[in-house]
C-alpha cells in the first residue's frame, strides 16, 4: 500500500487531502466585532446578530477584542433587509406556517500594519508590494466587496412559534455561515 504525503508551507502535513493545517486564517489571531448596522425596520435585530457572531468567533479559534486598534481584523456587517412570506394559511386565512428571511452584507478587513488595504472577504487579497507589469498603473487597494448571507427560518404560529423565534433562528444560523466563510476566506 503506497500513501502519498507531502508538507504545505508553514510544515503543516497533508495526507490524501487531509491537513493538519488550522481551519482558520493563521495570520490574524484577534477579530474586532462592531455591533452591525441595521437599514430595516427590525429593531434591535443588530444587538442579536452581533452577539451571536461574537459567541460563533470565539467558539471557532479566534479571539474577539473590543478595541479596534489592537485587533488583527476586522468583521463589519449589515442588515439590509428582511422579509415574511405565509407558506400554510388554514380554512380561516390565517397563518398557520410563515417564513422569515433577513439579508446581511458582510466585510471583513484586514487591519495589520503590513497588509493595510487588504479585504480578507474579498476573492483575490491585495498586496501594497506587487510591483505592476510594465505600462499599467499601480495597483490600488480593493473596494470592500460586501458578501450577502440570507438565512431563513419558519415558524408555526398555532403551536406557539413566533417572528422573535424565527428571526433568533435565522441569525444563529447566520452567524455561523459567516463564522464558516472566515474559515473559507484563510
Amino acid at each position: 500500500m503506497v500513501f502519498l504525503s507531502g508538507c504545505e508551507s508553514g510544515g503543516h502535513f497533508t495526507l490524501l487531502g487531509y491537513s493538519t493545517a488550522p481551519p482558520i486564517h493563521e495570520g490574524i489571531r484577534t477579530v474586532y466585532v462592531p455591533i452591525a448596522a441595521n437599514t430595516t425596520y427590525l429593531i434591535g435585530i443588530e444587538q442579536i446578530l452581533t452577539r451571536a457572531v461574537v459567541q460563533e468567533i470565539g467558539a471557532s479559534g479566534y479571539r474577539v477584542t473590543s478595541d479596534r486598534n489592537r485587533a488583527d481584523s476586522e468583521l463589519v456587517m449589515k442588515v439590509v433587509a428582511n422579509r415574511k412570506n405565509t407558506i400554510i394559511l388554514n380554512q380561516l386565512a390565517e397563518n398557520r406556517q410563515a417564513e422569515i428571511g433577513i439579508q446581511i452584507e458582510v466585510v471583513w478587513r484586514d487591519l495589520r500594519k503590513d497588509h493595510e488595504g487588504n479585504i480578507l472577504s474579498n476573492p483575490k487579497g491585495f498586496d501594497p508590494k506587487e510591483k505592476p507589469l510594465p505600462g499599467e498603473p499601480r495597483a490600488q487597494a480593493p473596494q470592500a466587496i460586501p458578501l450577502i448571507v440570507t438565512p431563513t427560518a419558519t415558524f408555526t404560529p398555532e403551536v406557539g412559534g413566533s417572528n422573535q423565534s424565527a428571526y433568533q433562528l435565522a441569525v444563529n444560523r447566520a452567524a455561523r455561515q459567516i463564522v464558516n466563510m472566515m474559515e473559507v476566506w484563510r
